[in-house]
């Protein structure tokens, strides 16, 4: 039986770029075959493109399969801090992929109380309405981000409680695995630099670099979904998952984008809490993580939940994961752009704005 089988879904978040793209895989079969899956969001009007756009469908491409997704697909206004919505979107659910957060920096610095009471006080709901109400949910997958490990922003202090929060769920609900991802920057996403560096070629230039030193992975959304699911499949309770992908140096990105084009770039200053590298794993968590299957794996915090072999943690990483640890050349980074088909001279169709 495929990983999906059956299986009754729910997306917190569902309609942002994470959870569209899972949302057309779990539609396309490969994992499986749902029984159901729920959109949960506030957005009222994102759920109505997205249902829009399916209903449009007249066909199956190679990957997707439309015919039935009106006996699939259910949509749901709500929000992970209303703790009764949130009971009800987990009514009858077998697993749920949380997706729902605040994730731009600068708007958390601003605002870092609405950070708290999604990021935090929304996981918290969640893991108290399955305890609560003794609910048979099986999995529950965290997505969380580089910027969790060594907070310096309120983003990542804030996802970083979150991951504690579904780890310790795995005590608190134990008949529910808790398990978490965990990776960086998304290429084209909302909010990501690369549709800024677009726009403002488009405009003419100047192309802003936040620092000459700023370094930053770079994995696609198709990617970020691999993973999630992979997690899913093997994950043990209370372990992050964390993908083994390339960074750069975002002068290089921007350098590549821009090509012979006489376009200037300049240097504007770092952001309020922005890093100038960022980690994966830290010092004190490399002590902890292993390889699995080509991902690195950190073992749970809470020794209780501890179930690593000595195998694995004779392998651990014993170092921190950053960035700036293995850089891919000019030419590398150009070469990856255009494969994603993100050069500005390539049809461009950002994650953001694209269901498919």
């Amino acid at each position: 039986m495929a990983l999906l089988d059956g299986k009754r879904i729910l997306i917190t978040g569902g309609t942002g770029s994470l959870g569209k793209v899972l949302l057309r895989r779990l539609l396309g079969g490969r994992h499986g075959d749902p029984a159901r899956i729920v959109i949960f969001s506030r957005d009222e009007a994102k759920q109505h493109d997205i249902r829009v756009y399916y209903l449009h469908r007249r066909a199956a491409t190679d990957e997707i399969i439309y015919r039935n997704f009106r006996e699939k697909l259910e949509f749901r206004i709500g929000d992970v801090r209303d703790y009764g919505s949130l009971c009800g979107a987990l009514h009858d659910i077998d697993i749920v992929f949380a997706a729902a957060a605040l994730k731009q920096v600068p708007t958390c610095e601003y605002f870092p109380t609405e950070a708290v009471q999604t990021n935090v006080i929304g996981p918290a709901n969640l893991v108290r309405a399955i305890r609560d109400l003794r609910l048979p949910v099986e999995c529950v997958m965290g997505i969380s981000t580089d910027k969790a490990v060594k907070p310096v922003n309120v983003m990542g202090m804030t996802k970083s409680l979150q991951e504690r929060i579904y780890a310790q769920g795995n005590l608190e609900a134990p008949d529910t695995r808790f398990v978490l991802s965990r990776y960086g920057n998304v290429l084209a996403s909302r909010g990501s630099v690369i549709p800024l560096f677009h726009d403002q070629i488009r405009n003419g230039g100047p192309l802003t670099i936040t620092s000459p030193e700023m370094t930053r992975f770079l994995l696609s959304l198709e990617e970020a979904v691999d993973l999630i699911l992979r997690a899913v499949a093997t994950g043990k309770r209370g372990e992050t998952y964390i993908p083994r992908v390339p960074a750069a140096r975002m002068t290089d990105v921007a350098s590549a984008l821009i090509g012979d084009r006489p376009i200037q770039t300049i240097v504007t200053g770092v952001r309020p809490g922005e890093k100038l590298h960022e980690s994966l794993v830290s010092e004190e968590e490399g002590w902890r993580t292993f390889e699995r299957d080509g991902d690195y794996v950190v073992a749970p915090i809470l020794p209780e939940l501890r179930e690593e072999s000595s195998q694995e943690l004779g392998a651990c990483l014993r170092r921190e994961y950053t960035s700036a640890d293995d850089l891919m050349s000019a030419q590398q980074v150009s070469d990856l752009l255009r494969r994603r088909g993100l050069m500005p001279d390539q049809d461009l169709r950002f994650e953001d704005e694209i269901l498919v």
